[in-house]
């Protein structure tokens, strides 16, 4: 068996990748799966200490956040479509506001 400490280093590594993504990227694609990087970071940790103690509880609260992860796409895509459509660049430092 895997220590959990090897998850956990891999999850950190992950998130920290994420947030590197978020902090220098300008596109709003490459943000979005910053974002999703990030996610998934957590959910290695639901189910590595899930299965650390033994129970199901962590697995039930990654499936529930990969649905959230599923959610926070559609939504992200639909603003970058907008995004897109009104100022014809994904580059979030483009768009100071949205307007009609």
């Amino acid at each position: 068996m895997v220590p959990v400490q090897w998850y956990l280093l891999l999850a950190a590594a992950v998130f920290c990748i994420g947030l590197f993504g978020i902090l220098t990227r300008k596109n709003a694609l490459l943000f979005l799966m910053s974002v999703e990087l990030m996610l998934n970071a957590a959910n290695i940790n639901l189910v590595a200490f899930s299965a650390y103690w033994g129970n199901v509880t962590g697995q039930t609260f990654s499936l529930f956040t990969m649905a959230l992860a599923a959610a926070e796409v559609a939504v992200g895509i639909g603003i970058i479509l907008v995004l897109y459509r009104n100022f014809e660049d994904v580059d979030v430092t483009a768009a100071t506001e949205m307007r009609w």
